[in-house]
């Protein structure tokens, strides 16, 4: 069985909604785009690092119709390696609609996603989930996914999609390596999902009084 990645974009507020540019995901949301400016050698090269070994992708349509629009005419470009990645694995695409099709290796999930995204994972190695609100919402509900790559940037925007938006269910998550911070403050966090659910404690309990925390 393989591995479905979830590779997220957020702000502090963990606004998620169009992170790339203005045309993304535009309506009722005038801050398309909020990632660019803080994009920086270091980060371009954690994404990077992130898709190695990728070969397959998972997205909600909105996020396909955005990259199948893209991609397939970065080749030899500046972002020619993961523009051939992307261009020769697999997408699979999370859809109620009728999709365009036409970028070459992408086929409709079925109706029942969970199931869909059942079979893809036995499939595939490393399956990748880009941007994808919507989806991702139902993989959070449904543990459907192993790792979680967020990357944290500083600024904090008060509107817009939410990375956990109403799917997410409790969970426990580790922290996989230590935390990255790039010069322009955003800061790579990558977490496994883990067994069971949050525990609770009682800070007000004997021994855990105000000061006994850095003990």
């Amino acid at each position: 069985m393989g591995l479905i990645d979830i590779e997220m974009f957020a702000t502090l507020d963990l606004v998620g909604q169009a992170p790339g540019g203005p045309d993304e995901d535009p309506v009722g949301f005038p801050f398309g785009g909020w990632q660019a400016p803080l994009i920086d050698e270091a980060v371009g090269a954690q994404i990077a690092a992130a898709y190695e070994g990728t070969d397959a992708l998972l997205l909600g349509r909105r996020t396909y119709e955005i990259f199948a629009a893209y991609w397939p005419h970065q080749k030899g470009g500046q972002d020619g390696d993961i523009a051939s990645l992307f261009n020769d694995v697999p997408k699979y695409v999370a859809s109620r609609g009728r999709p365009d099709l036409s970028w070459a290796g992408s086929s409709q999930l079925g109706p029942d996603l969970a199931e869909a995204v059942r079979e893809v994972r036995e499939r595939h190695e490393h399956v990748k989930v880009v941007g994808s609100l919507n989806l991702v919402q139902t993989l959070l509900r449904e543990r459907l996914f192993d790792r979680l790559d967020l990357w944290l940037h500083p600024v904090v925007l008060g509107v817009g999609k939410k990375v956990f938006d109403g799917g997410e269910v409790p969970a426990n998550l580790t922290l996989l390596q230590p935390p990255e911070a790039s010069a322009k403050g955003t800061v790579f966090l990558r977490y496994g999902l883990a067994d069971g659910t949050p525990a609770t404690g009682d800070m007000s309990a004997p021994g855990r009084g105000a000061g006994d925390e850095g003990r």
